[in-house]
């Protein structure tokens, strides 16, 4: 039998750096009946997998005694009522959060592997009830507050020390409790809670050991630092959680539904599926939708990064937070506002923020030493020299003191899953989504890609390429084709039909029209017998030229279907159409192969068309391939020693997308597909798949430098404190200050363009 695990939500107010983070986890994990703990700083967000009924409470305690907001709200089903715990000494509020909240979706039944399946309870739409208001500036926070209060009592103690020497050391002393009694509450809940080694803690030690010594002063200065460095971690996890927040901000609060036969107002996130808003020139679309009256530009270069409007008009697709240039739109709406596009992309990007990445798990792993370690060796330096040879105790302890501070892990701990962060916002906000750190990471490994053809290679759909005219001019032969495909569904009618509307070519009616099964369709045309059908039905009512014949051979060849048009058992005209490759087909496989990247096509499509396909794009075909071919395929392609990804956009390519070392969606795919891949192309371009490569490459090149910069920074440092060169002051602001550009340098991945 498979073990039934919950998810439960949470929001987590105040949580701004991976130590934070991994103080909730352990103190959650310790809990009864908590089975596993994932938790986003970048999210701002927990969740909880349990296997029985998950006691709230103790898990509101639990998280609110370490000192962050954090709220929970019942599932969907049983509506939104918000619980919220909010210490009354809480000091750990991050300046910068705004009180955001997603609705979760659940997804009963979808196994998460280890023989357990996974349903969630969603935390909805409710705000943190915590020391920081909605939309409320990080200066005007708790946090700030603390800060700044610290920082004036230490310039009182200056000042007062000055005038009167003999307080000096009480009112430094009164300075520095300010700060520290805070510092040492969330040390020591965080020391209950399973996390004894935490940056709370090593500043208590430290603070408390340097008035010890005498260093009363100096202790209260390095505090006042640590708040400052702590507030502009705060600041810097606020720009991460902006990032992909302010996707979800494109979408309009509200809407103009049609409701008996007048326009209202209406909040966007109460429209149905099938209502008909409209859309005037310059608003933004409140919803994913179709349009069924108007045509116009639409600006999706908010959501999708395109620099030119896309000309609209009905039939067409639109997109919540797409903006309506010129005309006034009718759009049927097809999905709801917690299903819509971003609404999707922001709840898998926030879901793929929880999933630790492999380098962030070594480096948390890594961490956990890392930190006693350096307290072992602070309690060395400060003990073995005035033991062994006789040195001064003072001088000692302050140094192994000085020691703690710069063996703080929080520029380590936050420079993996920053930099995670921060790659896995900027490429959704460019309509590339990747399910979590690992994908991200897998993406440079990537040697070879196998696209589909059918919908990723081409746009899914037949157009006219070629019109060869006999007797006549072109026009009059598309003119002539298009009447009798009137009316029509079948998908080389519609092209017909399309090519005669952007041509502008007259279409006039036809009469007595029919369609003969297997040979093509006839019928009366301004007093004209018109046939329009195969080649070989063609040849049954007309005598056709060797090179005529020669000529449907030749676009035969090139992979195209040819509609031959017969009027009066005369042949008046060929009509050659294809599935075309995407604008940008070529250039994405081009791009892909400068980088050392092998592009292989794997289709069921006939192999003259995969191959007069694949020669226009530079790519190796495998044609005419079942389902289980294209999978086949892929493991052949690995053990070849190739590291595969695998692109596609429908249901037959789910075996492949799930055999594939990663599966990537193409926009528009069905569900199954999106389902089973690890990663998404939301706008469909062949070019976004080796910049998924290329952000890969770009993040793990961000966490190489944050690493250097984070030991390295540590590393002199060390070396300084031990030859007595630097003392506490630069000890605190060699962590701050790594921890601040680590976290700075991340932060970079934002304006990444690709």
């Amino acid at each position: 039998m498979t073990a039934l695990l919950k998810q439960t939500r949470f929001r987590i107010g105040g949580m701004d750096c991976a130590s934070c983070a991994a103080k909730i986890d352990t103190a959650v994990r310790r809990l009864d009946g908590v089975a596993d703990v994932s938790v986003s700083v970048t999210g701002a967000s927990m969740t909880v997998s349990h296997g029985g009924p998950l006691n709230d409470d103790e898990v509101l305690r639990q998280v609110a005694r370490l000192g962050y907001g954090i709220v929970k709200a019942d599932a969907r089903a049983g509506g939104p009522t918000a619980k919220a715990h909010d210490h009354a000494a809480h000091d750990h509020e991050g300046p910068d959060h705004e009180g955001h909240d997603h609705e979760g979706h659940g997804n009963e039944g979808h196994d998460h592997g280890g023989g357990q399946q996974i349903t969630k309870e969603a935390a909805g739409s409710s705000h943190l009830h915590s020391h920081a208001e909605p939309g409320q500036a990080w200066w005007r926070g708790r946090r700030a507050a603390l800060t700044l209060a610290c920082a004036a009592a230490l310039l009182a103690a200056y000042g007062i020390g000055h005038l009167y020497p003999a307080t000096e050391r009480w009112v430094f002393l009164a300075a520095l409790l300010v700060g520290l009694v805070p510092i040492a509450r969330r040390a020591l809940m965080a020391a209950l809670a399973g996390t004894p080694f935490s940056i709370e803690m090593l500043m208590t030690i430290a603070a408390v050991g340097a008035v010890m010594i005498g260093a009363t002063e100096e202790a209260a200065a390095v505090v006042v630092l640590f708040l400052i460095g702590e507030l502009l971690e705060g600041v810097a996890a606020g720009r991460a959680r902006a990032s992909i927040q302010g996707l979800a901000d494109l979408v309009p609060k509200t809407a103009l539904v049609e409701r008996g036969g007048g326009t209202v107002e209406v909040l966007a996130e109460d429209l149905a599926v099938g209502d008909v808003i409209t859309v005037r020139p310059g608003d933004r679309i409140p919803a994913d939708g179709e349009i069924t009256e108007g045509s116009s530009d639409i600006d999706e270069a908010p959501v999708t990064g395109e620099s030119t409007p896309k000309r609209k008009s009905v039939g067409e697709p639109v997109f919540a937070g797409t903006i309506n240039s010129d005309g006034v739109l009718k759009v049927r709406v097809t999905a709801a506002a917690s299903d819509n596009t971003i609404a999707r992309v922001v709840r898998l990007v926030e879901e793929a923020q929880e999933a630790k990445a492999p380098t962030e798990r070594f480096i948390d792993r890594f961490s956990r030493y890392y930190t006693p370690g350096v307290l072992a060796v602070g309690t060395l330096v400060a003990v073995l020299p005035p033991l062994v040879a006789g040195g001064d105790w003072n001088q000692w302890i302050y140094k192994g003191l000085a020691i703690l501070l710069i063996g703080c892990p929080c520029a380590l701990v936050i420079s993996t899953p920053a930099a995670i962060a921060a790659g896995l916002a900027t490429g959704a906000r460019r309509g590339l989504l990747m399910k979590g750190g690992a994908v991200l990471e897998g993406f440079r490994r990537i040697t070879a890609v196998a696209f589909d053809k059918t919908g990723t290679l081409t746009a899914g759909k037949p157009v006219v390429t070629d019109i060869v005219a006999y007797g006549r001019d072109e026009r009059s032969v598309l003119a002539l084709a298009a009447a009798l495909e009137q009316g029509s569904s079948h998908p080389l009618a519609v092209a017909i039909l399309d090519r005669a509307k952007a041509d502008k070519a007259p279409v006039p009616p036809a009469l007595s029209a029919k369609a003969i099964s297997g040979k093509g369709v006839e019928g009366s045309v301004g007093g004209v017998s018109i046939f329009l059908g195969s080649g070989p039905a063609a040849g049954e009512r007309t005598d056709m030229t060797q090179a005529q014949r020669l000529a449907i051979d030749s676009l035969n060849g090139q992979g195209k279907t040819v509609s031959v048009l017969v009027a009066d058992g005369v042949l008046a005209g060929l009509i050659a159409m294809r599935d075309e490759p995407r604008p940008d087909a070529a250039a994405g496989i081009a791009a892909l192969k400068a980088e050392g990247i092998r592009a292989v096509m794997l289709t069921g499509d006939n192999r003259r068309t995969a191959e007069a396909i694949a020669a226009s794009l530079g790519i190796e075909a495998r044609a005419e391939l079942l389902p289980q071919d294209k999978q086949r395929m892929i493991g052949e392609l690995q053990r070849e020693g190739l590291t595969v990804a695998k692109v596609g956009d429908g249901i037959n390519d789910a075996p492949a997308l799930a055999a594939a070392d990663i599966g990537i969606a193409m926009g528009g795919g069905t569900d199954v597909a999106l389902e089973t891949a690890d990663a998404a192309i939301l706008h469909g371009r062949v070019t976004d798949v080796v910049r998924m490569v290329r952000l890969s490459r770009a993040v793990m090149a961000n966490i190489g430098q944050n690493i250097t910069v984070a030991l390295g920074l540590k590393a002199v440092f060390l070396v300084t404190t031990v030859l007595g060169i630097t003392g506490l002051w630069p000890a605190i602001l060699a962590d701050t200050g790594a921890t601040v550009l680590v976290t700075a340098n991340a932060m970079r991945l934002l304006r990444w363009r690709g």
